[in-house]
């Protein structure tokens, strides 16, 4: 029988409606969970024992009632979640995964956590991050190493490493993470899970940014449909958030059949991929095209100078929070990230025009690419797994910084949803992430297809094992 804290939000609420569940013991059984895989995993920041199961034991009551919380058709009342810690929730400060934050607890929730309040689901706690997420790592200045559950010597990935970890550990079934370069889709690709990127706005955010988006880290494609029905709820604390749409996140059931689907293996810069990525990858697609989807490969349009354009900017914009830090702070940064934020200052307004200016481009480029597909097959990152103690895959690299996110990226840039789902292990035994992109809007069509591949996919190795 399936352990309670692996159930997905699915089986919990079908189990909390017929009474064979209840919100208490499977909070219980999760929180249990995080106590044993802490020592090991460092995925959580604050673990609210005492605040969890008090609203669990209101959710019981709600579902003993008959009245429990629906959004959307969809219940999440009574599910365990974690919550990214650069997502504001109110009573909990948020020191961004760095040693020099404020640490003045907030006064309210950022949208996605107070959508998820709202629909009645269990705050477990905050998951942990780089510092200010300025690495696709576990590594920081604040919180103690997060580890990859499937092999603890290799990193989670990241910004949303703890989630990451999380998800793939059994911490609940639901956990919310942000993306505004790959950092959903990295920490879900090497952990194993479905990690979904939504358009640009669909899911209300604060503070709003050039590609930044938040979104659903689970096991499954239906528990994270089910969530993107309370995310995508409105928030006028996000000025650039899409208008409301009335989207049938569950209707879920579409094959693939006459799909015009475009397979990238090159990103046309960074890293070279992986032997091992390659051939999972061209193994799914070859499955997406047995399914009757038209496999076409495409080039790639993404340059080194469009890749080190973006990364300039975001240096200097990384900077210049750097900049506005005492002297003392900005020593308790880690050395990798200062670095490379710093390396941003001092730039003409002549060259940092031309960094936005890649920016542009990528947008235009990456959707002219899709103007006569329907989805894009691509790798999630170029390389395998990584030590745990590495800030960077290019060989921990500062000057490489930005030298894996070449598949990602443009998906952020130009607006796009984006889902990783698991498509094989490295030698490592880590996982490896296929990523399933779609046109500006069509998150839904995403997540069909994402769904789709779970149903032609070979089957999934059990989930890890974290003893302390």
């Amino acid at each position: 029988m399936t352990a309670f804290a692996d159930l997905t939000a699915a089986a919990m609420t079908a189990g909390f409606a017929d009474r064979s569940l209840s919100p208490v013991e499977v909070t219980r059984a999760v929180l249990d969970r995080i106590d044993a895989c802490e020592p090991v995993l460092n995925a959580m920041w604050t673990v609210d024992h005492d605040v969890a199961l008090e609203a669990a034991r209101a959710s019981e009551d709600r579902w003993r009632r008959g009245d429990p919380l629906t959004v959307n058709g969809v219940s999440l009342d009574g599910v365990p979640i974690t919550v990214k810690e650069n997502i504001a929730t109110r009573g909990v400060a948020m020191p961004l995964g760095t040693a020099v934050s404020d640490m003045t607890p907030r006064t309210e929730d950022a949208p996605p956590a107070a959508r998820m309040r709202e629909a009645g689901a269990v705050f477990l706690g905050r998951t942990t991050m780089p510092d200010f997420g300025m690495l696709s790592s576990g590594l920081s200045s604040f919180h103690r190493l997060a580890r990859n559950p499937w092999n603890t010597a290799m990193n989670p990935g990241g910004s949303s490493a703890g989630a990451g970890a999380a998800g793939a550990a059994g911490y609940g079934p639901l956990h919310l993470g942000t993306d505004i370069g790959g950092s959903i889709r990295l920490p879900a690709a090497w952990c194993g899970l479905v990690g979904l990127k939504p358009s640009l706005g669909r899911v209300p955010i604060d503070p709003p940014f050039m590609g930044r988006a938040a979104g659903p880290m689970t096991r499954t494609v239906t528990d994270a449909a089910m969530a993107m029905a309370v995310l995508s709820r409105p928030d006028g604390r996000d000025h650039m958030s899409l208008p409301p749409a009335t989207i049938d996140w569950m209707n879920l059931d579409r094959d693939l059949k006459g799909l015009r689907v475009g397979l990238l293996m090159d990103a046309g810069c960074g890293m070279a991929v992986d032997p091992q990525v390659s051939a999972a990858v061209t193994a799914a697609a070859a499955l997406f095209e047995q399914a009757g989807a038209v496999i076409r490969p495409i080039d790639p349009w993404m340059t080194p100078d469009l890749l080190q354009g973006l990364d300039d900017f975001w240096r200097t914009r990384a900077g210049l929070d750097v900049l506005a830090l005492a002297p003392e702070q900005r020593a308790r940064i880690l050395p990798l990230v200062r670095e490379w934020a710093e390396s941003g200052l001092g730039r003409s307004g002549e060259d940092v025009w031309r960094s936005y200016g890649a920016t542009v481009e990528i947008r235009r480029r990456t959707t002219q690419a899709m103007a006569d597909l329907d989805l894009i097959l691509s790798p999630i990152s170029p390389n395998v797994s990584f030590p745990a103690d590495w800030a960077y895959p290019a060989d921990n690299d500062v000057t490489r910084a930005m030298q894996h996110i070449g598949f990602t990226a443009p998906f952020n840039i130009g607006e796009q949803p984006a889902i990783s789902v698991p498509c094989g292990h490295d030698r490592n035994g880590v996982p490896i992430g296929l990523q399933i992109a779609g046109r500006r809007f069509d998150d839904l069509g995403v997540l069909r297809a994402a769904r789709a591949w779970e149903r032609i996919a070979p089957p999934a190795r059990p989930w890890p094992v974290v003893t302390g």
